[in-house]
């Protein structure tokens, strides 16, 4: 069964001037991610404003992303919703579509205790036969999946592959990996303020679920490769410190806004936010173009590339 590996790429959601999704923009990004390398999408994420969009176009993006991709790169969507039947109804959606994989979540706000965490996601789990996945990321949801949680799943569901962590504690990473060997694969978020990517990796990860890969695809490729050799880990530490700076810049507010910016800067479809988003304009934007500049961004990047 598949498991995200490397460099997972979680995608905005380009809108028109009209406010509709702009799909001819999602395909430029996808086509993008696939000629820099990048090893698997993740759609309907924080990053593609899925709070924002209504369940028919979440619907119709399933089905649009998955005549971009199929075979040519495998894809994860997010499956959450604000209960677990309306995420078992989702799912089972996205897998009657073809899809590669989806991630689950906790339901945000109403802040459950651990046993009602086990059983929302078993619940997930259970519903579909295609790989799927957890996003544990307590800072926007509120809870924490426990490392015992995670533990006790992966033992009952074959088809559960892939952790996504999102939360500036290695503990939690040891621990994962202490209770669940190689059965699930380990991907953390590049936020800067945690700085978990090298962790991660250090401790039998499997790669980065990343934003950063929106706007440098093959830098993030590089430092998100599982550690096989002392090449592969100096080449990691080289490319992840010399563009920290820049992912510090892309995560100085909530997810997409500074992206957006940054792929309006490289002449790349995203379009505006959606409200309550506000986009990103005045000096702190003249100051992404800079650094984006002095990285070499702009020339390898810059007009589309």
């Amino acid at each position: 069964m598949f498991k995200p590996t490397g460099s997972w790429v979680a995608m905005p959601t380009p809108f028109k001037p009209d406010d509709t999704i702009d799909y001819n923009g999602f395909e430029i990004l996808i086509e993008r991610q696939i000629k820099y390398g990048t090893s698997q999408l993740f759609v309907l994420g924080s990053c593609g404003e899925t709070s924002l969009l209504t369940l028919e176009e979440k619907k119709a993006i399933v089905k649009e992303v998955i005549k971009m991709t199929k075979g040519r790169i495998p894809v994860f969507f997010n499956a959450s919703s604000n209960t677990t039947e309306s995420s078992v109804e989702f799912a089972k959606y996205i897998e009657g579509e073809g899809g590669d994989g989806v991630i689950f979540t906790v339901p945000p706000y109403v802040l459950i205790p651990q046993g009602a965490v086990y059983d929302h996601l078993d619940t997930c789990m259970g519903s579909i036969n295609i790989p799927c996945g957890i996003y544990n990321n307590p800072s926007r949801i509120g809870v924490l999946v426990e490392a015992s949680t995670i533990a006790r799943l992966s033992e009952k569901h074959p088809n559960f592959v892939v952790d996504k962590e999102a939360m500036p504690h290695v503990k939690q990473l040891v621990q994962v990996k202490r209770l669940c060997g190689d059965k699930i694969n380990i991907l953390c978020c590049d936020y800067p303020n945690y700085s978990i990517v090298i962790p991660t990796l250090a401790i039998g990860g499997n790669g980065t679920a990343n934003i950063g890969g929106n706007i440098i695809p093959e830098e993030v490729a590089l430092f998100s490769r599982p550690w096989d050799s002392v090449k592969t880990m100096e080449t990691c530490r080289e490319t992840y410190f010399k563009y920290f700076p820049l992912l510090e810049s892309l995560y100085q507010l909530s997810n997409p806004i500074v992206i957006k910016a940054a792929l309006k800067i490289l002449g790349l479809p995203g379009g505006h936010l959606r409200k309550p988003y506000s986009d990103f304009v005045g000096p702190k934007f003249d100051e992404l173009k800079k650094l984006m500049g002095e990285l070499g961004v702009l020339e390898k990047y810059g007009n589309g590339k």
